[in-house]
């Protein structure tokens, strides 16, 4: 069933995929792709699908990708070190022949479709698909978004979408998790959550939080995204950084390296 995207194990270590498999009722071994993952969303009436701009998000828990795997630590977009066809790559080898096959097939796909991509040393291999906007690239993709998000979807429900253009702002958006102590393994719940700064270009987006009739309480193990928009991906960060430091949830944590590199190169180029 679905585990929160913390059901697969990547390693190196023959004992550590061995002691996972064994913990299973059913394993599924797949082939090892090196190089970056890519998350590109596509959305869809059912014949023509719009992509939208890539995002790359951090799934495990800990900075320089150490510890266990998470649903997802943070997230950025674009992309500066990307190949430049990225966009319209995927959707032709991978975007516009999966919409035209379940045509052809008699079930036509109306929605929004998550290709989950390995850039590797062979080209680009689909990871995954689902059928849902991932969390947490959403959160920095949509700030960026200049087409109203309600229109693509009245539009994909009502087999719209043949002549629409997508329109990016130029800007650039981390996002960085706040996540519950213990998470992803046994996260806490309970935590009174405190200092949810308002500052400008930056939001907050709620997600493992309840109102308890006396206040903000923790209640998953992803508590909160911060997403900070900036000209470019320093400031971007630097948005969401400072933003993130002030709020108060005992034992909470979060990556301290979201969009880190890819700043860096940025700024050397």
């Amino acid at each position: 069933g679905l585990a929160g995207g913390k059901g697969v194990v990547v390693t190196h270590n023959r004992q550590e995929a061995l002691d996972h498999a064994i913990a299973c009722e059913r394993v599924v071994i797949e082939e090892y792709l090196n190089g970056p993952e890519v998350s590109l969303f596509g959305i869809s009436d059912g014949n023509s699908i719009l992509a939208m701009q890539p995002a790359q998000d951090f799934k495990r828990a800990g900075d320089n990708d150490e510890g266990l795997n998470t649903g997802g630590m943070g997230a950025y977009s674009p992309l500066p070190w990307a190949p430049s066809d990225i966009v319209e790559d995927t959707y032709k080898q991978v975007l516009a022949p999966m919409i035209a096959e379940m045509n052809a097939r008699g079930t036509p796909f109306v929605g929004l479709l998550y290709a989950g991509l390995a850039l590797t040393d062979h080209g680009t291999r689909v990871i995954e698909f689902n059928v849902r906007f991932g969390d947490p690239e959403t959160q920095a993709l949509i700030p960026l978004l200049k087409t109203p998000l309600a229109t693509l979807l009245f539009k994909a429900a009502t087999d719209g979408l043949a002549d629409e253009v997508l329109e990016w702002k130029s800007d650039s958006a981390v996002t960085v998790v706040l996540a519950a102590e213990g998470y992803p393994s046994a996260p806490k719940s309970g935590g009174s959550i405190s200092s949810v700064p308002s500052i400008d270009n930056v939001q907050i987006f709620h997600a493992g939080t309840v109102n308890n009739g006396q206040g903000l309480v923790a209640s998953g193990g992803r508590v909160l995204a911060v997403t900070g928009i900036g000209s470019d991906l320093t400031e971007a960060r630097d948005r969401a950084y400072r933003s993130i430091s002030q709020i108060s949830l005992p034992g909470s944590f979060y990556r301290s390296d979201i969009a880190l590199n890819a700043s860096v190169a940025e700024k050397g180029n």
